[in-house]
């Protein structure tokens, strides 16, 4: 099983931006610990800060691999290209947030990908990309 996990803007700063919010681990921390943890699972990871990267690797990973785990961070609220990426690949893409997003500021309530998602997990911490996994196994 192949599975492609996504990152979008500022979530290279996880374990240093505001640590109250997102917590102290790294993300590169985080991933070691679940490819321990889903050793079957061939992991692809994929972080930019860059939108047009992003849906590149969208459609590079979104026709071969068994599924995507996206977190578009900020992108979530403002890219109907990466909502229209998600929508034209068929591997199966689950939208990921590490914080509650509807607990937060009112733009962060309007996501452009969660119509075109299989599903969306949001506000468990980083587990939100474990309980990702899960749910594409």
């Amino acid at each position: 099983m192949q599975i492609a996990i996504i990152n979008g803007p500022n979530l290279n700063l996880l374990g240093k931006r505001e640590p109250e919010v997102y917590g102290s681990e790294t993300f590169e921390d985080y991933f070691e610990s679940l490819k321990a943890k889903f050793p079957h699972i061939q992991f692809s990871y994929f972080q930019s800060n860059i939108e047009g990267e992003l849906i590149d690797k969208i459609q590079e990973f979104g026709f071969t691999y068994n599924g995507i785990i996206l977190n578009a961070g900020a992108y979530t609220h403002t890219s109907i290209g990466i909502g229209d990426a998600v929508k034209a690949v068929t591997s199966p893409v689950i939208e990921v947030h590490i914080s509650n997003t509807f607990s937060r500021e009112s733009f962060r309530h309007q996501s452009y990908i969660s119509g075109n998602a299989k599903g969306v997990i949001l506000g468990f911490g980083l587990k939100s990309y474990e309980l990702a996994i899960q749910s594409l196994i």
